[in-house]
């Protein structure tokens, strides 16, 4: 790390900090009644534990302007968390303050609640009243679970199309959602699509703030956050497309992308129901962390950009495609980063869950593509990072981790495999598909199985979501896809099934 980094980093520390630290905030008094309804972008939760949640909002009458459309004054806001959803049986409430500073982004940390129960809230500010959201605590911990429904997407692309799957994730009723990456893309506006992007591509906290309220005044994705907690990691478009640690593709000056970096981390954790422990700290932001479901299920979320060195290969690269170069498979290089990758391995080691779902953002098979020059492979995700992709099959297998499942995103296609080492299967894989983001033709899919055994079911012509049914004696897994995202309602089916028996490394087709 050069003196010149070191000093970027520290200086954004000591801004974000400050900026965030409740001391910093102005002295005005906060205002009592708001001439417009600040709750444009819905609410949300998230993170729950066995005692308690994440409860966020964002006060924004007006949510395509950087400001939201609020003074610079701080606004209390009130909150309430029901049993009911009539909210007359109150299990807690407060008053807190959006602020400036964050966005007038709200993020409560509500504790003291029962472990594995539905609850219902509502925000009120200014005269006005929010939609009522529902949430739902985790299990105790080693509770005897038996059963979890999650529901997991990823890649939202706003211009490409519309959220009518999120219509049929909410009617489908989980316990929990997990969004895999890509939750805005950060291009500017195009002539193409059913929509069109707000403004330029953003580089600055405003111009984040912007594309953030385009994406989060959509009625089906503030639906879909309503209805249920969500656990939410990253991938490049929330910063800048295929950027990896302190690079973007175009290898601009460093200083510069670390700036964007930090504003784009800002506007993240502003527009997310994060807990404080992730709260950004300029160009740096703690995303990897577990969620424990009793002893029925542990998830481990990864950060595959923050930490990864900068691109496999890149002088030998057609667009992302590169040969088998030695730094390919060189144990130096990790796509988590020394410190993420021993974390992981030791959570793992230490988990006690009947289940380990890996919620990370790529296919976890190593891609071999065929083309007129030889094989090739992707630099972006863990082919181009192969020997940290073995350490984790290793660790599945040689710590006897229980029934481990990887699920994706990132590449807008259902794709289902198993995972082997040494010619045995250890784990499997669901990638589950994209929200609206386009996909490859299944000609082209067809020809990727072909080259690549391990991938047993692919499909990428059609948009949707992976909704994974857990019990101790199974895990089974759908792939949910809509008609069409051209259209802001479409129906829904099943495209596959597929089911993994405890103890039975492999899935099979239901």
């Amino acid at each position: 790390m050069t003196l010149h980094r070191r000093q970027l980093l520290a200086r954004a520390a000591i801004l974000a900090g400050a900026a965030l630290t409740p001391g910093a905030w102005t002295s005005a008094l906060a205002q009592a009644r708001l001439p417009e309804d600040p709750f444009s972008l819905g609410v949300a939760s998230g993170e729950p534990e066995p005692d308690g949640v994440v409860l966020w909002t964002r006060l924004a009458p007006r949510p395509l302007q950087p400001d939201g459309g609020m003074a610079p004054a701080p606004v209390a806001v009130r909150w309430v968390v029901a049993e009911d959803a009539a909210l007359s049986r109150v299990a807690a409430s407060g008053e807190t303050l959006g602020v400036a500073e964050a966005g007038h982004s709200v993020h409560v940390e509500v504790a003291g609640l029962r472990p594995d129960r539905q609850y219902w809230y509502r925000f009120t500010a200014g005269g006005h009243a929010s939609p009522v959201g529902r949430a739902r605590t985790a299990p105790a911990a080693g509770a005897d679970v038996r059963s979890l429904r999650l529901a997991y997407g990823s890649c939202q692309k706003y211009e490409a199309g519309f959220y009518g799957a999120y219509d049929h994730l909410v009617a489908d009723d989980p316990d929990l959602v997990l969004f895999l990456g890509d939750y805005i893309y950060e291009q500017a506006a195009t002539a193409k699509g059913v929509r069109r992007h707000p403004g330029p591509e953003p580089t600055d906290i405003a111009g984040y703030r912007v594309r953030y309220g385009a994406y989060k005044s959509d009625p089906k994705l503030q639906a879909a956050h309503a209805a249920a907690p969500w656990m939410v990691i990253w991938d490049d478009h929330e910063v800048e497309n295929d950027y990896g640690g302190d690079h973007d593709r175009a290898d601009s000056d460093p200083a510069w992308f670390l700036a964007r970096r930090a504003a784009a981390y800002q506007a993240y954790y502003e527009h997310m129901p994060l807990r404080r422990r992730s709260r950004p700290v300029g160009p740096q932001m703690q995303l990897f962390r577990s969620l424990d479901w009793g002893r029925l299920a542990q998830l481990q979320f990864l950060d595959t950009r923050q930490y990864r060195p900068q691109r496999t290969c890149a002088a030998l690269a057609d667009g992302k495609l590169i040969p088998d170069c030695p730094e390919r498979t060189d144990p130096a290089r990790s796509l988590l980063g020394a410190a993420q990758e021993r974390w992981l391995m030791d959570t793992l080691a230490g988990s006690e869950a009947r289940w380990n779902l890996l919620a990370q953002q790529y296919v976890f098979n190593e891609i071999r593509r065929p083309t007129p020059e030889g094989v090739r492979y992707s630099n972006d995700g863990w082919s181009g990072y192969a020997q940290t992709r073995g350490r984790i099959l290793r660790q599945w297998r040689d710590a006897r981790v229980s029934n481990p499942v990887a699920l994706g995103g990132d590449i807008h296609c259902f794709i289902a495999g198993d995972l082997a080492l040494d010619g045995k299967p250890v784990a499997s894989e669901f990638v589950g598909g994209s929200i609206s983001s386009l996909g490859a033709a299944n000609t082209e899919l067809q020809a990727l199985a072909a080259a690549n055994p391990a991938l047993r079911f692919t499909e990428g012509e059609r948009r949707g979501y992976g909704l994974v049914e857990i019990t101790p004696e199974g895990c089974g897994v759908r792939f949910r896809g809509i008609d069409t995202a051209l259209q802001p309602t479409s129906p829904v089916r099943d495209l596959a099934r597929f089911h993994v028996e405890t103890g039975r490394p492999g899935m099979q087709h239901a």
